[in-house]
């Protein structure tokens, strides 16, 4: 199996690093931490030998001939640990700590925020276009997303299918998440209709046949265990009335597609359309994710419907992005755009579709969304990239 180069780029100092499952966290550590002590709370066995004793933790680096990196995979199946690890750190030793996650949930609990800084947060994210170079394919990907285990695999759909089962046992079941998990179940086919939508609650409540607040809860452990997020509207300086509720994805296009169910009266050019939307979307975020330049990501929506589906904010610019699911770009695609450049004038605007040309149309730059996918890279803006 080829290694593909991650842009993630680890600190010097203690880090904690998460990611969905499947994300390739312990790969990644495996080749930027060549020498470090690996423990690995999948394997049961060291999460009984560490629960009964969280203790052991500081015995086994005590017993160490010289000070190195210690590495804990899937350190929220035992939370307890951190208090440990903090005062290891605290001791200034010289060790470095590396504690992978896949869910925050108990962390949570148990206050992440235990280390007081000391450790960064770091997320590792599905592969980017520009990651994979000339193995990225535009149509595979909205297809089947760009999980390390999918792109791998011979039989990515055989691997999408058995992804969401294993979450459900082995995150949600196990850990004891949620009491009614056939509740679940069909929750996850329901919120699957609002990924690159914004959320309505009461909706997805109707056709879980369950209470609101119960969907509420359960969309805060596909947050907590990093399966999907929430997009925020952008409001700065804002003249005109907007949109107060944020958009819903799923983290990755092919749990997504996988997630979602399909029957004659399904529109194909809908999933389509956001499958599009959710790729360009968890490029945009691991993009923000792995570059120096704090950024942050909205979209943008007026009360009168006019839309922009992504806005990106920080000291180096303001830019909108739309996306649309066309081999042509239409008078009526670039209505959101200049009613955005209107409201903000310094800001700079692309349209991505589905076809082949690279575009000015009314001052909006429009490129094929394959192009714009694989320029993008944690060390280019978008003015570097596209000018």
């Amino acid at each position: 199996m080829e290694i593909i180069d991650r842009f993630l780029q680890p600190p010097k100092t203690s880090l904690f690093l998460f990611g969905p499952r499947g994300t390739g966290k312990t790969t990644f550590i495996q080749r930027r931490f060549q020498n470090a002590i690996i423990i690995d709370l999948l394997d049961p066995e060291r999460v009984r030998f560490f629960s009964a004793m969280p203790e052991r933790l500081r015995e086994m680096v005590a017993a160490q001939p010289e000070s190195g990196c210690l590495v804990i995979d899937e350190i929220q199946r035992v939370p307890d640990l951190l208090a440990v690890v903090h005062k290891l750190i605290e001791a200034k030793k010289g060790w470095k700590f590396v504690l992978t996650g896949s869910s925050a949930r108990k962390l949570k609990r148990t206050g992440v925020d235990l280390l007081a800084g000391r450790a960064l947060l770091h997320t590792l994210h599905p592969f980017m276009a520009a990651e994979l170079k000339e193995r990225f394919e535009l149509e595979g990907a909205l297809h089947y997303g760009i999980l390390p285990g999918v792109i791998d695999s011979e039989s990515p759909a055989e691997v999408l299918r058995s992804y969401a089962a294993l979450y459900l046992r082995e995150e949600v079941q196990m850990e004891g998440l949620v009491r009614n998990i056939g509740n679940f179940s069909r929750f996850l086919e329901a919120i699957s209709f609002s990924h690159a939508s914004v959320l309505n609650i009461s909706n997805v409540a109707r056709e879980c046949e369950v209470e609101r607040k119960v969907v509420e809860g359960y969309v805060g452990i596909l947050e907590d265990i990093l399966l999907a997020w929430h997009l925020p509207v952008f409001t700065k300086r804002a003249k005109r009335k907007l949109g107060a509720h944020p958009k819903f994805y799923l983290f990755d296009t092919g749990v997504f597609r996988s997630l979602r169910p399909k029957g004659p009266l399904d529109r194909p050019e809908e999933i389509e359309g956001q499958a599009l939307e959710g790729l360009v979307a968890q490029h945009l975020r691991a993009w923000i994710a792995y570059s120096d330049i704090e950024r942050e990501l909205f979209y943008w929506r007026t009360r009168s419907g006019v839309e922009v589906d992504f806005v990106i904010y920080g000291p180096d610019g303001l830019w909108a992005l739309e996306v649309k699911n066309s081999q042509k770009i239409h008078p009526a695609d670039l209505r959101g755009l200049k009613s955005f450049k209107e409201e903000y004038p310094e800001s700079r605007t692309f349209l991505l579709y589905r076809g082949k040309d690279r575009l000015m149309n009314g001052g909006i730059l429009c490129l094929p969304c394959a192009d714009f996918l694989l320029a993008l890279r944690p060390d280019r803006s978008l003015d570097k990239a596209f000018r």
